[in-house]
């Protein structure tokens, strides 16, 4: 009768360290990729009010496109972790060889696109007769790094699916470091302007591209995996990829839908609104890193057709997700008297975010379930139910949201409806992994 509890508490230990192994560099890498952004903003900030409006539309058409590509992190580690968990390296390699391949040739496409339309583009965004010009400077330049920035996303999948956190945490610490020294010499030192720290970027992002290539090579060569294209292989990596790239557009509609709503609500409530929703995005980065290591070690679990360690690492997870939600609601509620005066001195908006705040930190454990059974089924290769599921909370969480303006309440009753939002993602989620038919064990789904 003692024998079963001990091993149970074995097991959780087991998983712990997994999950912190894995779940604690991710969040290195993970807060250090916005410091790319903040530096740029830092240094183009004190070039001029025009400039940094400038650097504002331009990186936000960059983001965007980068965010809609996420994809090939995602699928990318877990194909990786499914053949990691077969013992077959030669053949993870080889997956990762042809996301890598994959986002080289979106990478590609896009600066086709994006370079004649940039001005297009700019002004799509409503820039400023001002600001247009920097805003096309900047993103003519960086879209140059844009392939780069695309074989980063594929790579670290495959070295995530390698369960291999910690390459990437000092990737991203050593291409920040890079950028903020370039942007310097190059904006100040050169004389460049708001041209040098787009420069500046494009060179970090290509040296971290470079540096991820060479540890991927190394694993390849190691294990005599091949390095040319392979067509299967690529359309498969592009098959995997569409319903998250459907997952992740339809998540995007639901946040410019609200910042839409917020909009409609008054000035104070879309300054508020802005300021929530970068702390709600800083609090995702931790509750994300436990998806990623949730999607590394599912599919390493499954690959090896290890179907009750796959279910008890998910209702671990699970456990830590609520935990660190739990944590962070608290964090949020102690520290909105400290954080609120960071971003801004008006009443109004102050008066505005404190309700609001209690929503988001309330719902903090309901989206740390969201974002662990996310990476779970993630690492299983669910994808097309996480596109449908997502869908369905769209076409849910729209209609409320439009009437938002019409019952009134205000922000707090807008992000009442982001934690509506979430609910639905969580029920839908729990329904798939309680069904179990997202366990299919083997190298491949």
């Amino acid at each position: 009768m003692t024998q079963a509890p001990a091993r149970r508490r074995v097991g959780r230990r087991q998983h712990d360290r997994e999950i912190v192994a894995l779940a604690v560099p991710a969040f290195g890498a993970l807060v250090a990729e916005p410091l790319f952004l903040m530096a740029d903003t830092a240094i183009v900030g004190h070039l001029g009010t025009a400039q940094l409006a400038g650097l504002g539309v331009a990186s936000a058409l960059l983001m965007t496109a980068v965010s809609v590509f996420v994809f090939l992190a995602y699928a990318t580690t877990a194909a990786v972790a499914r053949r990691v968990g077969a013992g077959d390296l030669q053949a993870a390699i080889r997956q990762g060889m042809d996301g890598i391949w994959l986002a080289l040739f979106l990478g590609a496409v896009l600066v086709a696109v994006a370079l004649p339309t940039a001005p297009h583009l700019v002004d799509l965004f409503g820039a400023s007769d001002a600001a247009a010009p920097y805003a096309t400077t900047y993103l003519r330049i960086s879209v140059l790094g844009i392939p780069a920035m695309l074989v980063v996303l594929a790579a670290t999948g495959v070295l995530r699916g390698l369960q291999d956190t910690k390459t990437p945490l000092y990737v991203a610490i050593a291409g920040f470091v890079a950028n903020g020294a370039l942007n310097l010499g190059l904006v100040y030192g050169a004389d460049l302007g708001i041209a040098g720290s787009a420069w500046g970027t494009v060179i970090a992002q290509c040296g971290m591209a470079l540096a991820y290539l060479v540890v991927v090579l190394r694993g390849a060569r190691k294990h005599g995996a091949s390095l040319r294209p392979d067509a299967a292989g690529i359309r498969a990596s592009a098959q995997a990829g569409v319903p998250l790239l459907v997952r992740t557009l339809s998540l995007r509609a639901i946040l410019m839908i609200a910042t839409a709503v917020a909009a409609r609500l008054g000035d104070a409530d879309i300054a508020a609104h802005q300021i929530i929703l970068s702390l709600w995005s800083l609090l995702a980065f931790a509750l994300d890193a436990i998806a990623i290591a949730g999607q590394a070690i599912i599919g390493r679990y499954l690959g090896a057709g290890d179907s009750q360690g796959a279910r008890e690492t998910c209702r671990r997870m699970v456990e830590w997700g609520i935990a660190v939600g739990v944590l962070l609601g608290i964090l949020v509620v102690i520290t909105r008297p400290v954080f609120l005066p960071l971003f801004t001195s008006d009443s109004a908006v102050k008066d505005a975010a404190l309700p609001a705040l209690v929503i988001v930190a309330l719902s903090q454990p309901i989206s740390g379930i969201v974002f662990v059974l996310d990476g779970v089924l993630m690492g299983a290769g669910d994808g097309p139910y996480l596109a449908w599921a997502m869908l369905l909370t769209l076409a849910v969480f729209t209609p409320v949201a439009l009437l938002v303006p019409v019952w009134g309440g205000g922000l707090t009753a807008l992000w009442a409806t982001m934690t509506l939002m979430m609910t639905v993602r969580m029920l839908t989620l729990w329904l798939r992994t309680r069904s179990g038919r997202w366990i299919v064990t083997g190298a491949t789904r």
